[in-house]
């Protein structure tokens, strides 16, 4: 047996997403004429109470929008030094949009009001313009970790007095969604603009969402274009995506549930350092200095266990839809050296 973990991205397709992928009605969505992606745009806006949403192939290519039509040459993006849109994106704030990052040290990739306070940049020709703040929830980097909505409601209104948008990098929101008491209706009144992916616990095979009102949308169009990001026949693909709001968002607390296992179950191995805390998928785990995260990797990947590296000493693992129980058990037994 071997045990996934590497990333909730290794889903399949159900046997009830893979119908309704066969069964949909599809168009050339460049043209705007693809029923089955119209039909999850103004789903996923409806739910989040935006007027608009813009289907793309992934989470970075909505954020890398969504920074490109926040800011100009030579703006600011103020984020967290843990953020995906940061770390993960290829350069693309730099590339994409000629923009400076200034980066906060939050409390595992969460920031506050009164950080981002202190670093919003005066009105002087020496500095560039801080056009956008940047929030991501849950933090990938800080093992899953998701806001007191509270602080994000400080964040709005700091945003708000300085005439400066606030944007969501909600890879995987709704994992923090299900574990609050926020809506996803409570998320839209407070950012300007939210990413959504489908493709992580939610688990279709491709696709992520730009949400923001229609003008906002209409610029993200346009930018989703010259990037490369025009498609066709997409509704294959955003029928996945309709299901999976359907269907797939209760079922997360089941990943936690079990993501909250394998973190005890690697406290308790004798080479685990430290543990950082599990709030909702993802297990990230200190191994002490004599022990290289790849190495650990690679004996783990002999026993069938497939795990990735997160730094010289620091292994993440991700629960997802096809680790079941059984997969639990199993991994279990191994690390017991069963």
């Amino acid at each position: 047996m071997t045990i996934e973990l590497r990333s909730d991205t290794f889903t399949k397709p159900t046997p009830g997403m893979l119908d309704a992928m066969f069964s949909a009605k599809v168009g050339d969505d460049v043209f705007g004429e693809d029923p089955t992606v119209n039909e999850l745009e103004a789903k996923a806006a409806k739910l989040f109470g935006f007027e608009a949403a813009l289907f793309c192939t992934s989470g970075t290519m909505t954020n890398q929008i969504a920074i490109n039509v926040h800011v100009k040459q030579g703006d600011e993006v103020i984020c967290d030094a843990l953020s995906h849109i940061y770390l993960y994106e290829g350069g693309g704030i730099a590339a994409n949009s000629m923009a400076s990052v200034n980066l906060i040290h939050g409390n595992r990739g969460r920031i506050t009001a009164a950080q981002i306070s202190e670093v919003i940049q005066p009105d002087n020709v020496h500095h560039p313009v801080t056009k956008l703040i940047s929030l991501e929830n849950t933090v990938n980097k800080g093992g899953g970790a998701f806001y007191d909505f509270s602080e994000i409601k400080a964040i709005k209104t700091l945003c708000e007095k300085q005439k400066i948008p606030l944007h969501l990098d909600g890879a995987r929101l709704f994992n923090a969604i299900v574990e609050t008491p926020e809506t996803p209706q409570d998320y839209g009144q407070v950012f300007d603009s939210i990413s959504i992916c489908l493709s992580k616990g939610l688990g279709t095979p491709v696709g992520s969402l730009l949400l923001g009102n229609q003008a906002f949308i209409k610029q993200a169009r346009r930018v989703r274009k010259r990037f490369g990001g025009g498609w066709r026949q997409a509704g294959f693909l955003a029928a996945a995506g309709i299901y999976a709001l359907d269907n797939q968002i209760d079922r997360l607390k089941e990943d936690h549930n079990r993501a909250s296992v394998l973190g005890k179950i690697m406290s308790a191995q004798p080479e685990v350092e430290e543990l950082l805390p599990v709030d909702t998928n993802i297990v990230i785990f200190r191994l002490n200095e004599q022990i290289l995260a790849q190495d650990y990797v690679k004996k783990l990947s002999e026993k069938g266990i497939q795990t990735v590296t997160f730094g010289k000493h620091l292994v993440r693992m991700v629960t997802h839809l096809d680790f079941t129980d059984d997969h639990l058990e199993e991994f279990e037994r191994v690390m017991k050296g069963g």
